[in-house]
């Protein structure tokens, strides 16, 4: 793939999560995550994005949405746990996208709020349509995801240079 050529970037945060007495990182998806993560699963493979590779937490509630939300997919992506996924902030999220091959070209992300959001709204110098006001009228609820688009190779991930395409969230 061409550094000339559009990248894509799908932040996709973690279905509905329960609140059982372990550790935050242990936490499950609640039954409605469950569904709610197919059901996004679904809306990617709506969008027609196939996927180089997806980037996801090591906290069960990703790793779960995950498993669920790609048996949706017509081809299962390269998938990657990232412990530094979890908690992490804006910065440290584009650190990680910054080590992507270039070769590469589409890269799905699943993560964890604050973090998702904030990564998006940092990247989004622009947006299309309608989607930056859904986004900004809903927030990033559990199983929302958002598609971004820039050009150039990896390393030039950085704030402002990405292009907000698409945004959904379950009750779109």
């Amino acid at each position: 793939m061409s550094v000339a050529e559009s990248r894509r970037i799908v932040l996709f945060r973690h279905a509905k999560a329960d609140w059982p007495q372990v550790p935050d990182h242990e936490r499950p998806l609640a039954e409605r995550g469950r569904k709610e993560a197919a059901e996004a699963g679904r809306r990617l493979t709506d969008t027609g994005l196939s996927f180089d590779l997806a980037l996801c937490s090591t906290a069960t509630r990703t790793r779960e949405t995950w498993k669920l939300a790609v048996q949706e997919f017509p081809q299962r992506p390269k998938t990657v746990y990232e412990e530094r996924i979890y908690e992490a902030s804006p910065g440290e999220l584009i650190a990680v996208l910054n080590e992507t091959p270039d070769d590469l070209g589409n890269v799905l992300l699943i993560g964890h709020n604050p973090g998702v959001q904030g990564l998006t709204e940092v990247l989004a110098g622009s947006a299309e349509g309608d989607a930056h006001e859904r986004m900004a009228g809903r927030g990033f609820p559990a199983a929302a995801f958002a598609v971004l688009t820039f050009t150039g190779p990896w390393k030039s991930l950085e704030p402002g240079v990405a292009t907000l395409r698409d945004y959904w969230a379950p009750t779109d």
